[in-house]
């Protein structure tokens, strides 16, 4: 519900950037020209080309005096930071590609996260919540040049969580200082030597909310590590063992090795090469022009697919041994269309949600109400509504459950009143981009329960978005924590009619195939 938020707060900041003019930016080739041409550029001014001509001159020799100076510097340490102003970069422009041994690389172009790049002799420090990379041409047992411990070269700050542009909410997940030294000392040993990529990133913030550890946590964590094909080692801040537990099929999927508690490991691991913090592109969304082989969304979808099929084909053995009657009654099911109905309690419940279902069957439905819990076992989610032709829910954190639909399904949003920005940007937009048929069905105010407690005129009803302007609180409380759904049939069985007949036709299309394929053994 938080990214609720972010409608005003975004916008606003984009909108600020709109007027952020760099002064340093004209044509490069004109620009001499421009200082000392005789093209009247600067009459128009009022300003004396000769004497500008003059200033130039001289600022240009200054600099060649200087360039030695600037040179000596230790050329064994390059450290690149891009700041926020470069809006002309795309929030995966890789400024990073190519970092040298014993430097950092952090860019800071994008809205949503910072990343930073850290190659050579790297080493963690959880007591400190410090990455130190000490340089490569230096000992690694190393004696510390004032006896004690050595100043860092350069630092860095950064917060690996990908809602950077929430500034309230990202001072609640752990900073890390990201250090880089000449020399190391005896103290600084490794316990653990790591001979592939290290990825770290937090599980703070907004984990615990369905959308969020999707959108935030898993996507990003995908578009961030998925080349590195499994040699990688994930580092988390904020460790959670329920958010092990819930998404350690997804991770096994990403990596080799057991990921890194680093608050509570507190031994010093070396890597060869670190990310520190997660790439993302849009809501629940794969720009796969920013990905390395032109990922898309639908090889997510596949990793999901390898991630939970051997637990979903554990559960179909098990039925099948519990089984044995009805088999004649499902075979027949399988012709027909599956809808699943994900069924929400406490607000923005449909409170006619029987009548639906009774509706749905009439129509030709095989209809499965899903009541998804904090405790419910991602991989039996995952396999009804992988096997779901249809599927309907309320706008809420629940609907990121469409990744688990197969492409080319028929989705079904009901958008209660006062969340038709969020229902469209967070999931219908998003579900678009996977590859199914969306349908976002906005209820009439007499569809609400907000109908029974407000005057018909009443912005509420009529002018939500008048109420939302007052701020996340009247959201919240009104829309969001205050509303049920009782669902107009009439109007809603039209809907429910194009995702059947879609589906009647999905589905015949699929067996004049298979009846062509094996009808073409007969010839």
């Amino acid at each position: 519900m938080v990214k609720y938020q972010r409608k005003n707060m975004y916008t606003q900041f984009k909108k600020s950037k709109e007027y952020m003019v760099d002064e340093d930016e004209e044509p490069g080739p004109t620009r001499f020209g421009l200082i000392c041409g005789n093209n009247g550029y600067f009459n128009r001014r009022g300003a004396n080309p000769k004497f500008l001509c003059f200033v130039f001159l001289s600022l240009v020799s200054c600099s060649l005096i200087l360039a030695p100076l600037f040179l000596s510097c230790d050329s064994n340490f390059i450290l690149h930071s891009f700041g926020p102003n470069r809006e002309g970069l795309g929030p995966e422009t890789d400024v990073c590609s190519s970092v040298p041994n014993g430097t950092i690389c952090c860019d800071r172009s994008s809205t949503r996260s910072d990343i930073c790049i850290m190659r050579g002799d790297i080493r963690t420090h959880s007591t400190f919540s410090s990455i130190t990379l000490y340089q490569s041409d230096q000992p690694s047992g190393g004696i510390s040049d004032g006896g004690g411990d050595e100043a860092a070269i350069h630092h860095e700050r950064i917060r690996p969580y990908t809602r950077k542009w929430e500034k309230q909410m990202m001072e609640t997940v752990d900073e890390l200082h990201l250090t880089v030294k000449r020399h190391s000392t005896p103290h600084d040993r490794c316990d653990v030597h790591h001979d592939v990529h290290a990825v770290f990133f937090s599980t703070g913030g907004y984990t615990g909310n369905l959308y969020h550890e999707f959108n935030d946590g898993i996507l990003p964590l995908y578009i961030t590590s998925q080349h590195l094909n499994k040699k990688v080692v994930f580092v988390i801040l904020e460790y959670h063992d329920w958010w092990i537990t819930k998404y350690g099929d997804i991770l096994s999927q990403l990596s080799d090795f057991p990921p890194i508690d680093f608050n509570k490991d507190k031994r010093v691991h070396c890597f060869p090469e670190a990310t520190i913090g997660l790439k993302i592109h849009n809501e629940l969304t794969i720009d796969s022009s920013f990905m390395e082989g032109n990922k898309t969304i639908g090889d997510f979808h596949d990793l999901l697919d390898r991630a939970y099929w051997p637990r979903i084909s554990g559960l179909i053995e098990d039925e099948k041994r519990e089984e044995i009657v009805e088999i004649a009654k499902k075979n027949q099911d399988l012709r027909k269309p599956k809808l699943v109905i994900v069924s929400r309690n406490g607000s923005r419940e449909i409170t006619n949600e029987d009548s639906l279902v009774k509706m749905a069957e009439n129509i030709g439905f095989v209809v499965e109400v899903l009541r998804p819990q904090r405790t419910t076992e991602l991989a039996k989610i995952y396999r009804v509504l992988n096997s779901s032709d249809v599927v309907i829910g309320v706008h809420g954190a629940a609907m990121t459950h469409f990744l688990f639909m197969k492409p080319g399904s028929f989705f079904i949003q009901v958008v209660p009143l006062g969340t038709d920005w969020a229902a469209e940007t967070y999931y219908g937009d998003p579900a678009v981009r996977f590859g199914l048929r969306y349908v976002g069905y906005k209820i009439l105010p007499r569809e609400s329960s907000l109908y029974e407690r407000y005057s018909r005129n009443d912005p509420v009803l009529v002018d939500p978005d008048s109420v939302n302007r007052k701020g996340w609180e009247y959201t919240k409380r009104i829309y969001l924590d205050g509303q049920n759904v009782r669902l107009d049939l009439g109007r809603f069985r039209k809907k429910l009619l194009r995702g059947y007949y879609y589906s009647v036709a999905k589905k015949n299309g699929r067996l004049r195939s298979k009846v062509a394929v094996t009808n073409s053994h007969l010839y």
